[in-house]
């Protein structure tokens, strides 16, 4: 009885580490987009624990944030990216988009992994408006992969011009990366925008049009701004999609998506 007994704790052992070992080598990764309204919710109490909230129950490995300030006044001289790292428990990183308010204001990462490489990539815009950025990092997954993720945040002006002109650079910049790549954020464009349609001239984006979920205004969305995309299309599978709907983290819903990176 003892041997029969030890035979199948060891049989249960494995079973659990294979298992283990396949969901890893499934290298499925949770992505998220959110635009965090500078730190501030929509009680404007700048409640960082609120933003920090949302994220840890979406548990995500890459977060792509806009809005975000860098020891700005109207942040409280807060570093909000490195602020939600330590709540989070996740690497933060912040890219500068222009000087603002005495601090810098743009993009920032967070990710469950640490960082092989970055770069801030400033996008073109029309003088007298307002510069933009995309934040990227390059990082190995614990299956042993190496992928890049970008967090970007496009023009919100009504006229579509910079938009235009911002979208066209990213497809130029980031389509010659040598790993597969996901771009995350608040674009500020509908689909089947001029500025979507060039994009996914590139990039594959993570919505279906007849199963289309709005991520604007967070009490009431009534239009999607917000997208997950990735590239090669061959390297990735989307599993799931989720708008996360809290009214008062921010104006924006959170995005998130869950893919899968697949074999070359």
């Amino acid at each position: 009885m003892a041997v029969k007994s030890i035979t199948l704790i060891l049989l249960g052992l494995i079973i659990t580490f294979q298992a283990s070992m396949a969901q890893e080598n499934k290298r499925i990764i949770k992505v998220l987009s959110f635009n965090i309204l500078h730190g501030a919710t929509t009680k404007g109490d700048f409640d960082l624990d609120a933003i920090a909230k949302v994220i840890i129950e979406a548990d995500p490995d890459f977060v792509a944030l806009q809005e975000v300030d860098y020891l700005t006044n109207r942040a409280k001289k807060f570093d909000l990216v490195t602020e939600l790292g330590w709540r989070t428990k996740m690497s933060p990183l912040f890219g500068r988009a222009m000087p603002y308010d005495e601090g810098e204001y743009g993009e920032g990462i967070l990710s469950k992994y640490t960082f092989l490489h970055t770069r801030n990539i400033p996008l073109p815009f029309t003088p007298g408006d307002e510069p933009r950025a995309a934040l990227e990092i390059t990082t190995v997954l614990p299956s042993k992969d190496t992928i890049s993720f970008i967090g970007t945040h496009l023009d919100h002006l009504k006229d579509e011009t910079n938009r235009i002109m911002q979208s066209k650079h990213l497809n130029a910049v980031f389509s010659s990366n040598s790993h597969p790549t996901i771009l995350a954020g608040d674009l500020n464009a509908e689909p089947n925008s001029e500025t979507i349609k060039i994009l996914e001239n590139t990039w594959t984006a993570s919505y279906k049009m007849d199963q289309l979920a709005y991520t604007y205004p967070s009490e009431n969305p009534v239009k999607k701004i917000d997208y997950v995309m990735f590239y090669p299309k061959n390297r990735w599978k989307v599993l799931k999609t989720e708008v996360i709907q809290d009214p008062i983290a921010s104006d924006h819903c959170a995005y998130l998506v869950t893919l899968e990176l697949l074999e070359k």
